[in-house]
């Protein structure tokens, strides 16, 4: 599906995407696909078992899946990053904050893959990054913002394209068809620091939001996180 110009969403099965045995679930997070200066960057791979049909998604719109040569990840989920060590094998260039880095690393039960039955197959992120930090990915400029809560290494990443002020969220905050907040079953879920999370995410002004799983956000994303950040303070104090 194509967002805007050069940026497609090619894998998430809450929206019929991809499918991985059931239907709009949370299996398989959100995967988008942009074609920066220099090659294609990937965001988020889904759960490994889905790679053929996000491959397949992005043929439909020409994009080669040879040229992906670098895939973010937001964080260590298996719905998320369950098909980094596939990407890794084929030479595609790894990148993530250093909590979720340690995770896939070490495959733990911050991956989760009790929650689909499933083996996390650990592999080496290439590049870990920082809160703050601006690095260039093939050619684009990528803002990290290190927002921990529903996992420890949640990472939102930002970037201008087409005039508009971008935003891969992953989960810091819930789909709009199932709650306001990540899930709270993580491993290493905080509701305290997620709620500070929140509380400086909800000061960041985009034009557009990507996030983990369900509808992309068109318009004045704040105003989600903003809700998310109210519904917080209401429940968790």
């Amino acid at each position: 599906m194509q967002i805007v110009r050069g940026l497609y969403q090619v894998g998430g099965d809450m929206n019929g995407i991809t499918f991985d045995g059931q239907d709009a679930g949370y299996r398989d997070g959100n995967s988008y696909v942009l074609v920066a200066p220099e090659g294609l960057i990937l965001f988020d791979c889904g759960c490994g078992d889905t790679l053929e049909q996000i491959f397949a998604n992005m043929r439909y719109w020409g994009l080669d899946p040879d040229a992906i040569g670098a895939c973010v990840l937001t964080h260590a989920h298996f719905d998320h990053a369950g098909g980094a060590h596939t990407l890794q094998q084929r030479g595609i260039k790894l990148i993530a904050q250093a909590v979720t880095a340690e995770s896939v690393a070490a495959g733990d039960e911050r991956c989760c893959g009790y929650l689909y039955h499933k083996t996390f197959t650990p592999c080496t992120v290439d590049e870990v990054v920082h809160d703050g930090d601006m690095i260039d990915v093939l050619g684009l400029q990528l803002e990290v913002m290190h927002l921990p809560g529903h996992s420890m290494g949640c990472t939102a990443f930002l970037f201008d394209w087409e005039d508009r002020r971008v935003c891969v969220s992953g989960d810091v905050i819930g789909t709009l068809l199932d709650g306001h907040f990540g899930w709270s079953g993580s491993f290493d879920f905080d509701k305290e620091i997620y709620l500070k999370s929140l509380i400086r995410f909800a000061k960041v002004d985009t034009d557009l939001m990507l996030p983990g799983h369900g509808m992309i956000y068109f318009h004045k994303p704040r105003r989600r996180v903003e809700v998310a950040l109210n519904n917080a303070l209401i429940e968790w104090r």
